[in-house]
């Protein structure tokens, strides 16, 4: 699944005029403009592939979706049947002399669109380009400000690890990796992280139940400018020797130096780096010092019900 940046990819409102003159002929197939316009635009095969964060759909399709989405709601283009849609007498009448561009202030002119947008006022075109029209998808609008959200809580979250003792820190990493399915109960992970301060480990945790593997840990409660680097790696590495292991978690709230990541990847023994970004980031993903708020549904038409 390609879910990394993929490079410039056409915005919805970038493809609205695409998508409109791809109808003008007549009903057309929406997954057949997605293909065509992808290589109107020679989007490349990683940009093609590249997806939402649900996985369920291109980020392109997705986009080349919400522009015919918006156009209807101008009534330029309707839906006809599952999956189809075509140029209504307004937008044939449009294509007869086009603008150079169709964006969210152009699409305000038309009353139908005004009340999909909640203005029933009549709004200028000049007045909507004072300001920047919105180049994100509503999809990808309530995306990024739950990244925000989400920035904001592990924030938050680091700054009360901070705060607490160097115990509270070694309580975090236990209900960590517990929640992610390793040390069995609470308790009994519990009991293994803290008492084993001497040898250069700070715990030992059972990677399963019953016991048949451990994970040695170490765990630095350090500030974001003491980064943490090469030295500390091979101290772990040595007490890990000392144990005869042959894996090691070494987790901290601050940062590992870019050598510090070399030498670790470079030794015989497998140790994974959590630096605060990532910690904070799993403890969000397994609900480790933070809780639902509120859920929202994300609800789509059923193209099925509506066959007729």
């Amino acid at each position: 699944m390609v879910t990394e940046a993929p490079g410039e990819i056409p915005d919805f409102q970038s493809l609205m005029l695409p998508v409109l003159m791809a109808a003008k002929d007549g009903e057309v197939r929406i997954g057949d403009v997605v293909e065509s316009l992808a290589n109107s635009f020679a989007l490349s095969s990683q940009q093609r592939a590249h997806l939402l964060p649900s996985g369920k759909q291109s980020t392109f399709a997705n986009r080349v979706h919400w522009a015919k989405s918006y156009l209807g709601k101008a009534a330029l283009v309707e839906s006809t049947k599952r999956g189809h849609f075509k140029i209504t007498q307004r937008g044939a009448e449009l294509l007869l002399n086009p603008p150079s561009r169709i964006n969210i202030a152009f699409l305000q002119q038309y009353p139908e669109f005004q009340i999909f947008k909640g203005s029933r006022e009549g709004v200028s075109v000049a007045v909507q380009d004072e300001s920047p029209a919105p180049t994100l998808t509503p999809d990808e609008d309530m995306r990024r400000a739950h990244a925000q959200i989400e920035r904001d809580l592990a924030e938050e979250m680091l700054a009360k690890i901070l705060a607490a003792s160097p115990a509270f820190f070694e309580q975090v990493v236990v209900n960590l990796v517990t929640a992610m399915g390793y040390g069995g109960s609470v308790a009994d992970a519990g009991q293994a992280l803290g008492q084993s301060g001497d040898g250069g480990v700070d715990g030992v945790i059972n990677e399963d139940t019953l016991g048949l593997d451990r994970i040695y840990v170490q765990a630095k409660r350090y500030k974001a400018d003491n980064v943490v680097g090469p030295g500390a790696i091979r101290d772990f590495f040595g007490a890990l020797d000392q144990f005869k292991a042959g894996k090691g978690l070494f987790v901290t709230t601050s940062t590992f130096s870019s050598s510090a990541t070399k030498t670790a990847d470079g030794l015989s023994k497998r140790i994974v780096l959590v630096d605060g970004t990532r910690l904070t980031k799993l403890m969000i993903q397994h609900n480790v010092g933070c809780r639902i708020e509120e859920t929202m549904a994300i609800k789509r038409l059923d193209e099925d019900f509506f066959e007729y």
